[in-house]
C-alpha cells in the first residue's frame, strides 16, 4: 500500500493519502483575529482547499471531529457549517472543548474523507 503526504512540514502533514482515504490533520484560521464563526468559515475553506489536493471533496467527507476553544460558541459554529456542508452529505461529527496550540485559536476541525 502506497502513502501519499501533502505539504509536509517538519513536524506533519497536512493530509495523508493512503489505501482509499484522505486524513486531514486538524486545521485552525489562517486570520485568527476572526470569531468563532469567521474562522471556522477560513478552516473549512482550507479543507476544501485539502480535501481538493487530494483528489475529493467536502461531500465524500466520512468522520470530523470538531474542537472549540469555547463551547459557549458551539451555535456561532455551526451557523459557518451548517452553511457549508451538503444536506445530502453530512458526516460524522463529534464536537469537543479542548485547548487549542495558540489562545488566538477558537476552532480546530479535523476530517477523513473518502476518495
Amino acid at each position: 500500500m502506497s502513502i501519499k503526504r501533502l505539504e509536509s512540514g517538519a513536524r506533519m502533514s497536512q493530509a495523508t493519502i493512503a489505501n482509499g482515504f484522505a486524513f486531514l490533520a486538524g486545521q485552525v484560521a489562517t486570520d485568527p483575529t476572526a470569531d468563532v464563526e469567521g474562522q471556522t468559515r477560513q478552516v473549512l475553506g482550507e479543507i476544501d482547499r485539502l480535501l481538493a489536493a487530494a483528489g475529493t471533496d467536502k461531500t465524500r467527507i466520512l468522520t470530523a471531529n470538531v474542537y472549540l476553544a469555547d463551547i459557549g460558541t458551539f451555535a456561532q459554529l455551526n451557523k459557518a457549517w451548517d452553511a457549508w456542508v451538503p444536506a445530502e452529505a453530512k458526516p460524522a461529527r463529534a464536537t469537543i472543548e479542548a485547548k487549542l496550540a495558540a489562545p488566538e485559536y477558537l476552532v480546530e476541525i479535523q476530517v477523513t474523507a473518502l476518495l
